[in-house]
């Protein structure tokens, strides 16, 4: 599903225009972005956990020469999904 088709859905969903549907999306979006950006993490009950680890320093080889490459550190984003989540899916 794309941002559009889910903007379309929550249109629906909640009888919204989509302009006004894409504001809310945009929102939620912006607020998780700029919690983790914070050092937050974000839950959302019966969805999942959003939060940011730091990947340490390493060294990395590539692999059409066979040199070694290093590669820094760096904050990455991680996603644990619920248990509701995942009976849902499964």
């Amino acid at each position: 599903m794309t941002k559009c088709e889910l903007i379309a859905e929550v249109a629906q969903e909640s009888d919204l225009t989509k302009a006004h549907a894409e504001r809310v999306v945009e929102a939620i979006l912006g607020t998780i972005k700029e919690g983790l950006s914070g050092g937050d993490k974000v839950t959302l009950r019966g969805f999942g956990t959003f939060k940011v680890e730091q990947r340490a320093a390493r060294v990395g080889r590539n692999p059409k020469t066979g040199t070694d490459v290093s590669i820094p550190a760096k904050n990455v984003v991680k996603f644990k999904p619920s248990t509701e989540l995942k009976d849902w899916v499964n």
